[in-house]
């Protein structure tokens, strides 16, 4: 069975211009990638509620807890087959004050040493069509859906 991610697709009007809020991976796999490389903050769940799910993975990868009228977006599959549930919240956050949480990784490989990596490394508010070429290929459609059902 593929594994499931659910997230929150953060977005503003600054000057009137929709903006997205989206996050970089940590670590060591994606510190020299930036096009296609950022996502809106997610993470994977199994047997729990989606929407509570992405509000979780929220808290944890900015330290930020929402509450608000989310908006269900069309869930959409990425490369590896991994399905994302994603929702829409207006809102606003500072970037700079974001906490992430952290994971353990062997680096370098097979090197027997483990360090600590923030899931998020930082996380930027961007304009749609800025927004549609950093984000993960797959997630681009929740931009996408985003703009139409705002529109």
């Amino acid at each position: 069975m593929a594994k499931k991610s659910a997230g929150i697709l953060l977005y503003r009007f600054s000057n009137a211009a929709l903006q997205v809020f989206l996050v970089h991976p940590g670590g060591p796999f994606f510190a020299k990638k930036d096009l296609g490389a950022w996502s809106i903050p997610k993470g994977e769940f199994t047997d729990e509620d989606p929407l509570l799910a992405a509000k979780r993975e929220f808290r944890e990868e900015t330290g930020i807890f929402l509450e608000g009228e989310f908006l269900a977006l069309q869930p959409v599959r990425q490369k590896a087959g991994k399905e994302v549930y994603a929702w829409a919240l207006e809102g606003d956050l500072d970037p700079s004050a974001i906490i992430s949480n952290t994971f353990e990784l062997e680096w370098p490989p097979r090197s027997g040493r483990y360090q600590s990596f923030p899931e998020v490394d930082r996380g930027e508010w961007f304009d749609l069509s800025t927004a549609r070429e950093k984000i993960n290929a797959a997630q681009e459609a929740l931009i996408v859906e985003l703009k139409e059902r705002l529109d």
